[in-house]
């Protein structure tokens, strides 16, 4: 194999040439503070969700912080109480598969596409 076939000669790499190492570091720096920046936006961010055509509100953070739970009396029937807490599983789990859905709209968005696993910054 000659110098010009080998793996690394002249400084390139597999994909015709290395990048340079401070200029990566500097996007990642980049991108880290930008998604650390989204994320604190995303934590001052409130979703409202209602389940039981409204009997059940509940209000939770980006950030996934639960605010407040709002439960009308008339759900409130001490005969039926598997259905109020169903209301409530119900309200909880949409609250947070928003939660999740905005996030995934905002963090890709800075990613664009890189095949990054969440949660990497």
């Amino acid at each position: 194999m000659s110098k010009k076939q080998g793996f690394g000669g002249g400084g390139r790499g597999f994909g015709g040439g290395m990048p340079n190492m401070g200029s990566l570091m500097s996007q990642v720096q980049k991108l880290q503070a930008e998604m650390e920046k989204a994320q604190a936006a995303l934590a001052n961010e409130e979703i409202t969700v209602t389940a039981g055509g409204g009997a059940i509100s509940v209000v939770v953070t980006g950030a996934r912080e639960f605010k407040s739970v709002t439960i009308k009396p008339e759900v409130v029937d001490p005969e039926d109480v598997e259905m109020l807490q169903d209301l409530l599983l119900a309200a909880f789990n949409d609250a947070l598969a928003r939660v999740k859905q905005l996030e995934e709209e905002r963090m890709g968005s800075l990613t664009g596409g890189m095949g990054l696993p969440p949660g990497l910054f």
